[in-house]
């Protein structure tokens, strides 16, 4: 629980103010990081109302985690300010519990220990206090397993291990950052109907639900549409980096919600149509530049995805629209955006409005031999500004070749997204044999294929 490891202490009168104020608000926020500044967030308004789940949803690296955190006041904004239930919030919000992507549990301590963590600083006595921890584990179905320890459980036990750590606050607000980002698809799915369950509860203020008492709100952040669409009331859509808030959209879903219902269909093409309109297809929303010999910002899918992808489109007559390639390839489509963007950027697809088709490059790749087409990549690969500075580097480092940790740093230095970028990158171009590397001793050298194309 975010007060609790902090050492803040709890202040109840949070719980009783009025409903007429948001429990959240942010007015004009700017983040920035880092000296030279690097701009994060710009301008953002948002606020998370009493009696609703409210969705962030944004590409990787729009800001979604950092706006998460200034909400919460565990960080301070460069610009701008943050209100609490009306007040200029000082400090960490004592209404707020968050549930991490990482799970964050002591792995020292039980299921029934490191939920308890949720309740230090409470005024509550040991019997009610005991109670609440049940309650809480009952509530996420972990019941038999209060003695358990993070090491004999999986990761979707994990993952409500921290949920219950979290309602154990009885919050007023419960944040989620991407909590099932690193769940298997099976446990997400499962884990995300059981958040919505709760969510249902909480609005609906069931006498049973004893251990969410006093939770008014759910804030998730999420990069996933459909998700964004199960759960939430209102869907904020974040452009990418420096993140602002691009629309913000009443999700007129009924409950029950269904993924094949014709109204959740509808909103998911309804919110993809807005982000595409906001971004545009034909140019990658994350690239930081090329014509000046700026780094781009690879998208961490993978080559065989790519190739994939492009197989698809040529199985069906070289294009087709972007909707009916999601339901082809059964990806997520915040996925399969990622990967078309990637494949725009080796220039192996094209996108015209939602239209997605296969270039030239695309078709000799697949017109090669299994045994020729790493070459047609390795050509596509050093087309990109990236490519050439990083082999631009290792030459230089020598015949022992670059070590990878420098590497990273000094991409970290030119971009904002280094890290994933590089991850990307060295994946790629090992498949094409344009670098060689081992995690061993994370040397990278230059492979034969770079010569070539």
């Amino acid at each position: 629980m975010v007060s609790a490891q902090l050492g803040t202490t709890f202040n109840p009168e949070y719980l009783s103010m009025s409903i007429d104020h948001p429990i959240c608000e942010a007015r004009a926020l700017d983040v920035s990081f880092g000296s030279p500044a690097v701009e994060v967030l710009r301008g953002v308004d948002i606020e998370v109302r009493p009696g609703e789940t409210l969705a962030i949803l944004g590409p990787s690296g729009c800001g979604k985690s950092t706006l998460l955190r200034a909400l919460c006041g565990l960080l301070q904004p460069s610009g701008g300010e943050i209100l609490a239930n009306g007040t200029r919030l000082e400090g960490v919000h004592p209404g707020v519990s968050i549930v991490f992507q990482s799970f964050a549990l002591l792995p020292w301590l039980s299921v029934q220990d490191n939920v308890g963590l949720g309740v230090n600083g409470l005024d509550l006595t040991d019997e009610v206090a005991r109670r609440r921890i049940t309650e809480c584990i009952e509530l996420v179905g972990l019941d038999g397993f209060e003695h358990a320890f993070p090491k004999e459980l999986s990761g979707g036990m994990k993952q409500r291990v921290g949920i219950a750590r979290a309602l154990a606050r009885s919050p007023q607000l419960l944040c989620m950052d991407e909590p099932f980002s690193a769940l298997d698809v099976f446990t997400a799915e499962t884990l995300r109907s059981e958040v919505y369950r709760l969510c249902r509860e909480a609005d609906e203020d069931l006498d049973e639900s004893r251990a969410i008492e006093g939770l008014r709100s759910v804030l998730i952040i999420t990069h996933i549409i459909e998700e964004a669409v199960f759960l939430a009331d209102r869907i904020v859509v974040m452009s990418a980096r420096p993140g602002e808030v691009q629309c913000v959209i009443d999700n007129t879903v009924p409950h029950p919600r269904e993924y094949h219902d014709p109204a959740f269909e509808s909103m998911v093409r309804r919110l993809h149509t807005r982000i595409v309109e906001g971004e545009d297809l034909d140019e990658f929303d994350q690239v930081v530049g090329t014509a000046d010999g700026r780094l781009e910002v690879l998208p961490e899918v993978t080559m065989s995805e790519i190739i994939g992808v492009v197989e698809v489109l040529h199985d069906h007559g070289n294009s087709m629209d972007l909707f009916d390639l999601d339901e082809e390839t059964e990806e997520e489509l915040g996925r399969l955006l990622s990967l078309v963007k990637a494949g725009e950027l080796l220039d192996l697809v094209d996108t015209d409005g939602n239209r997605v088709s296969v270039t030239a490059a695309g078709t000799s790749l697949l017109g090669a031999e299994s045994s020729d087409r790493k070459d047609v990549l390795a050509s596509q690969l050093q087309r990109l500004n990236v490519m050439q500075w990083v082999i631009e580097q290792v030459s230089q480092s020598g015949e022992d070749g670059a070590d990878r940790e420098d590497l990273e740093v000094a991409l970290v230095r030119r971009q904002p997204h280094g890290a994933s970028t590089l991850h990307s990158l060295l994946a790629w171009a090992r498949f094409a044999e344009v670098l060689s590397w081992t995690a061993e001793d994370g040397t990278i050298t230059l492979g034969g294929a770079v010569y070539r194309g």
